[in-house]
């Protein structure tokens, strides 16, 4: 950046796209909103003193992958598992009727309630891929893993998920 008030933009910008979907993601790693906030506040002063040429192209997983281990680290020092929670998600078209968004929402939450059954690595996976719109090779830099890893993984994750939706469907 050229001018300090062009970084302070790009920052901000940074901020406004990228905020709520870190503390989403690191919510569901620490498992508590105020150590998740904390964490995403310390990405983007991290992110204050980088170079905003050398992340051009690749800011988004440069964000989740700070916030990642920063979660983690939070997480080791805590030295406590916890669960991750489901998250509401919001219909994408706010035109619809009251009763087909309460629809919506309690299939959503039906489905993020069957991914919490899914393994960890699984869970991450698919949630970077679907509510954060990551590439394979974003979160393969994000998670350490490798892209076909992460590939196999959503594979895995999302053949269980339809696997455990017959069931249901069949037992309604």
């Amino acid at each position: 950046m050229n001018s300090p008030a062009a970084f302070a933009d790009w920052v901000r910008t940074a901020l406004d796209t990228y905020e709520q979907p870190l503390v989403r993601y690191a919510h569901r790693l620490t498992g508590n909103l105020e150590n998740a906030r904390e964490v995403v506040q310390e990405t983007f002063l991290r992110l204050c003193t980088q170079d905003a040429a050398e992340l051009e192209g690749r800011l988004a997983e440069w964000l989740f992958t700070v916030c990642r281990n920063k979660a983690l680290d939070i997480r080791r020092k805590e030295k406590r598992m916890t669960s991750l929670e489901i998250v509401t998600v919001e219909p994408h078209e706010p035109e619809d009727s009251p009763s087909r968004q309460a629809e919506l929402r309690d299939s959503a939450g039906w489905v993020l309630r069957l991914l919490d059954q899914l393994p960890s690595n699984q869970q991450e996976v698919i949630r970077l891929k679907f509510q954060n719109s990551l590439s394979y090779r974003e979160i393969s830099g994000i998670t350490g893993l490798s892209v076909s890893n992460v590939g196999f993984l959503i594979h895995v994750g999302l053949k269980t998920l339809r696997q455990k939706t017959r069931i249901a469907e069949r037992s309604a």
